[in-house]
């Protein structure tokens, strides 16, 4: 199965090219410092305190001090999200199943998980203590680790089944079990994405309007009812709400509820694919055909820019203030408004 544009399906409309020729070179080797990195292909960023970083194509890595430098990277997969747990802890996934961590911030990365046997890419990671922690990603590929990444266990959430395919694998179980196990694997849809509320509880999204709680740190699974039917692609936890991204400028907003969405109309169809929460009042949210849009906490929208001929989909702000959009273009510096 040949995932070199599942990145794309889970952004909708990314370059084809550009994935491809990320896809092309994962074998296991280090990624070279390149010069002009930070303007290739970078699918997110991630800060916590003081410290920032960002990944993308072919396992670029970047660190951001006064500006953004690459750093040594010890897989060549693209890379699709990272996250930080503390300003040292952090972890990025990506293609190939892979999972990297870096302790320091950053400054150093190494493998934890590489199996590119399971054909399925990593697309978010969340951490929830130094030892705990899951990565999710396509066709409903969960992982769990209790000790910090050193061992990654795989989970089936069959829970997150439609009904007539739970019926579908349980009778299969009972006659073919190899058979079974091969179908289990493909039936889920993407998880896209995985955040830990203020009540912890975990929310996920992913494709064909799967929305779904956890209450025990993604052991078990409630699938939510959602208004829309196509694909969700992230989730901003702000003051002001819980906003959900999706397909064609689809935007939902619960106050916290999860039982009762409200659809947000915005004056573009472009896909949203991640945001900030600016203040209180407003969030930043980015997205495909270089659309950044403001939503304030009365559902105000506005379009700030577009930004012709690139997708973004990722925006982070540095400790001096300044925003950092990253997309198809790299990473560019955007001036607030």
């Amino acid at each position: 199965m040949w995932f070199s544009m599942l990145r794309l399906v889970a952004l909708s409309s990314l370059c084809f090219v550009t994935l491809a020729g990320a896809q092309a070179a994962t074998e296991v080797a280090s990624s070279d410092i390149q010069p002009l990195a930070t303007q290739s292909l970078v699918l997110d960023i991630a800060k916590q305190g003081e410290t920032m970083i960002a990944v993308g194509d072919r396992g670029h890595l970047f660190r951001f001090t006064d500006s953004w430098q690459q750093v040594i990277s010890p897989s060549r997969a693209l890379l699709t999200k990272a996250t930080l747990l503390t300003p040292e802890l952090g972890w990025a996934v990506g293609h190939d199943a892979t999972i990297l961590h870096t302790q320091d911030g950053g400054k150093s990365w190494v493998a934890q998980m590489r199996s590119p046997e399971i054909e399925k890419p990593f697309l978010d990671v969340l951490f929830f203590d130094a030892n705990h922690g899951i990565a999710i990603g396509a066709y409903g590929l969960f992982y769990r680790t209790q000790d910090g990444g050193k061992q990654w266990q795989q989970e089936f959430h069959t829970e997150l089944l439609y009904e007539e395919d739970q019926a579908y694998l349980d009778e299969l179980k009972a006659e073919d079990e190899s058979l079974y196990l091969k179908e289990r694997s493909t039936l889920l849809p993407h998880f896209n994405r995985v955040v830990r509320l203020a009540d912890d509880r975990l929310l996920m999204v992913g494709e064909l309007g799967l929305a779904a709680e956890s209450q025990d740190n993604g052991l078990s699974w409630q699938r939510i009812e959602f208004p829309y039917e196509g694909s969700l692609f992230n989730i901003l936890v702000a003051k002001q709400g819980i906003y959900v991204l999706g397909l064609r400028g689809h935007l939902f907003k619960s106050a916290g509820d999860l039982e009762q969405w409200q659809a947000i109309e915005l004056p573009s169809k472009s896909t949203l694919n991640g945001g900030i929460v600016l203040s209180d009042d407003k969030v930043r949210l980015v997205g495909n055909g270089g659309v950044v849009i403001d939503v304030t906490a009365d559902d105000g929208v506005t379009k700030v820019t577009q930004r012709q001929g690139e997708n973004l989909v990722a925006i982070g702000q540095d400790k001096s203030g300044t925003l950092w959009i990253a997309g198809t273009k790299g990473l560019v510096a955007l001036q607030q408004k």
